[in-house]
């Protein structure tokens, strides 16, 4: 996959819906196993925002956009990663498991689908 490719994904608004409640539902399941008990938590724009810039994706998209664009961007990422099958639920709730920062760790489960994603 090519960065023309990859950023068509990051505009597809409707990979981005989709996205949203699986990037909350596998945040939530990471906070369910770190504190043992059920929690169901959306997980915010900025937050989104902040990780898809840690991640070092900023350079795929244009200029002048609101926080919710790249919002929209992680979202549609972990989706087309999951519908594609190079990203399980179960992976994405170990790698968001892994750090106490929910910015550091959607940013590494961010990375590791873009990684993915662009492997020939």
């Amino acid at each position: 996959m090519i960065a023309d490719d990859l950023r068509k994904i990051m505009r597809d608004k409707k990979r981005a819906s989709l996205g949203d409640a699986y990037i909350n539902l596998a945040y939530s399941l990471s906070l369910t196993r770190l504190g043992g008990e059920p929690k169901g938590i959306k997980v915010s724009d900025r937050i989104l925002a902040d990780a898809f810039k840690e991640a070092g994706l900023r350079k795929f998209l244009g200029t002048r956009l609101a926080r919710k664009d790249f919002a929209n961007a992680s979202e549609a990422i972990l989706t087309e990663a999951f519908q594609t099958k190079i990203l399980t639920m179960e992976e994405s709730v170990n790698v968001i498991s892994q750090d106490n920062d929910p910015v550091s760790g959607i940013a590494n489960l961010l990375k590791l689908a873009v990684e993915r994603l662009t492997q020939p």
